[in-house]
């Protein structure tokens, strides 16, 4: 065996390679777990006791001897002049796909960049609710349609954990641990049991904002709103407010804007009205503010929210609430010159 060992030390000395990949077969073939090392050592097992440790010396020499072999080889050529040294041969072939952003977080970004230059901070929370976060501290009544297991995901044996249905609870958990002033925004992904179509889907994305302070009024509220809406839609866009109504604001009202694709003339997208809801808001119930322990004869506060998906598709005019989850390159590709 050692006859094989000197004979292989000498074949080492010599080993020469013009390029990098003669260089990796003299590798595999030496120094590779199949390769004329690993065979010795698989042998080596079979040496008789008394020649153990010699031979074992001189396996340690030609491992050595082999590795130290191959790196000056390859640090010739990594110090060649031959070799273009601009080159990254382990980088992808060009042209490389660049990849896009998804249109929510494209319209979401955007929503979120507007209400920060008037003065709102993002403000997230958990998906996974207690009731009294999503429900209970915003007014609903213990029978109030929301709570039931058409509309809401519970947690199986626990009928106060559930998949939260709007991100109000983001607001509620920022009026308990802070004092007014508060404006914030709140963007995220919330889960509703309903039916998956072309127009609904169990999961969807809202932005809801709050301002909470001393004098908050339902003039600022519009202000803001008409701001909001020229920002994103244009600044031709004009607004206009339903009352409605929610458990949690007092007075409530639905804004609609002018529909951007007939400047508000009539078109099937708007059902000829001219008009196209967004969103929900109104001024912050008493008894809210006073469940999350703010003074509501001191502080008075507006809040709406709107869904993206909805004014995603009113920029773009996707028609099928689906392939926001899909994934598809192919539709994501068209959103490339919005990143």
């Amino acid at each position: 065996m050692i006859d094989r060992i000197k004979t292989l030390l000498k074949e080492v000395e010599e080993l020469k390679a013009n390029n990098a990949e003669e260089l990796e077969a003299l590798r595999i073939k030496y120094l590779s777990k199949k390769g004329e090392i690993s065979t010795l050592m698989n042998d080596f097992r079979n040496v008789a006791a008394d020649q153990k440790r010699e031979v074992g010396q001189f396996l340690n020499q030609l491992k050595e001897a082999t590795q130290q072999k191959i790196n000056d080889l390859k640090e010739e050529f990594s110090n060649s002049t031959a070799v273009d040294t601009d080159i990254d041969l382990s980088r992808t072939s060009y042209p490389v796909p660049l990849g896009t952003r998804h249109p929510i977080s494209i319209v979401k970004k955007e929503i979120c960049d507007i209400f920060a230059r008037l003065g709102f901070s993002i403000a997230e929370g958990p998906e996974i609710e207690d009731d009294w976060h999503v429900f209970s501290s915003l007014n609903f009544a213990e029978d109030h349609p929301a709570r039931d297991m058409q509309d809401t995901f519970f947690i199986q044996h626990n009928p106060d954990i559930l998949l939260r249905t709007h991100t109000s609870s983001v607001q509620t958990r920022v009026m308990e641990r802070q004092q007014p002033p508060v404006r914030i925004i709140c963007p995220g992904r919330v889960y509703r049991n309903e039916a998956i179509s072309y127009r609904a889907h169990c999961f969807f994305h809202q932005v809801e904002a709050l301002y909470v302070d001393k004098d908050v009024s339902f003039a600022d509220l519009k202000q803001a709103l008409l701001f909001f809406a020229k920002e994103l839609f244009g600044q031709d866009t004009k607004i206009r407010l339903r009352p409605s109504y929610f458990p949690f604001t007092e007075p409530s009202a639905e804004m609609d804007i002018s529909c951007n694709l007939c400047g508000g003339k009539g078109c099937p997208f708007c059902k000829h009205t001219g008009w196209v809801e967004i969103l929900g808001c109104g001024m912050v119930d008493p008894s809210v503010l006073e469940n999350c322990g703010i003074d509501s004869k001191i502080y008075s506060g507006y809040a709406l929210g709107m869904g993206i998906e909805r004014i995603t598709n009113l920029k773009y005019q996707v028609k099928d609430l689906r392939m926001f989850s899909e994934n598809d390159v192919r539709f994501l590709k068209q959103f490339e010159s919005a990143n």
